[in-house]
């Protein structure tokens, strides 16, 4: 009995795929999806060199540093960076006791409880601390930083595009599709998914002073700035090419050996 169901039911589960796959495609053809501005209008990340790119590429330290100052006079203001340590920082080229100052004049202190009183307070940072989160008092809720560039197709270059792509929404978009006029409170940015992001241009030209002398362009900025968090998603990218490398050295040599074995296992069996 189970030698003649089986292949019974190998057949019916065959002709159910084909039946959905057919119903799948029909729809497709019958049903196109109807354009919408998002779909015509969107652009995809801007193609951006930086110094981390490729299999040999490696962190510009000075570059994230410069990332971190405008993550901290700009961007810190509304969104969180939980995940990070001051502590982190070493790892960036400053010093324990640029940590310790870094930790304790940061803007939001770190909270305290006393489980004898009940008590809420609040301390400095120190540098075992994670950068404290930010409770934002506006409107929409900006995403925590820490891992935006692994979240985000092509991360680095998306976050570089949204910081440097706002603009005026195109005539022609709202000649093509006049209900698609970004609404008051929004800003057009073709990077972003819908075309219009809550979140106003956060960089101008000059808007931090670069303490290695750097000239603060949007442009710089803002690949400062993905730079530097694209560390915060990855801090280990460097080892992990390294250790890339070592495996793949590894696989090759083991690869002759093996070669090798067989050519002589062979070899003596003639």
């Amino acid at each position: 009995m189970v030698r003649l169901f089986g292949p019974l039911v190998g057949l019916f589960f065959a002709v159910a795929l084909l039946w959905s796959f057919g119903v799948g495609a029909i729809q497709a053809i019958r049903e196109p999806e109807p354009a919408t501005a998002a779909h015509e209008f969107y652009k995809h990340p801007k193609e951006v060199e930086f110094s981390f790119s490729g299999p040999f590429g490696k962190f510009d330290r000075a570059q994230l540093q410069r990332g971190f100052q405008v993550y901290k006079e700009v961007c810190a203001n509304c969104h969180s960076l939980k995940q990070v340590a001051f502590r982190n920082l070493t790892d960036l080229g400053y010093s324990e006791p640029e940590v310790k100052a870094i930790a304790k004049q940061w803007g939001t202190k770190a909270k305290t409880f006393d489980a004898k009183t009940g008590d809420a307070g609040e301390r400095d940072n120190t540098p075992a601390d994670h950068i404290p989160a930010v409770y934002y008092a506006g409107t929409g809720n900006p995403p925590d930083l820490s891992l935006i560039t692994k979240a985000r197709h092509e991360g680095p270059e998306y976050v570089y595009s949204l910081l440097t792509g706002y603009a005026e929404q195109p005539a022609e978009l709202l000649k093509k599709f006049p209900d698609a006029k970004t609404p008051e409170g929004l800003h057009y940015n073709p990077y972003f998914a819908n075309l219009n992001i809550a979140m106003p241009a956060p960089l101008t030209d000059g808007q931090v002073t670069y303490a290695d002398g750097t000239k603060a362009t949007v442009d710089q900025e803002a690949k400062d700035v993905a730079a530097f968090l694209t560390w915060t998603a990855e801090p280990k990218l460097e080892k992990r090419k390294q250790t890339g490398f070592a495996v793949l050295g590894f696989l090759l040599a083991a690869t002759v050996l093996a070669y090798l074995s067989k050519k002589n296992v062979w070899a003596s069996a003639h």
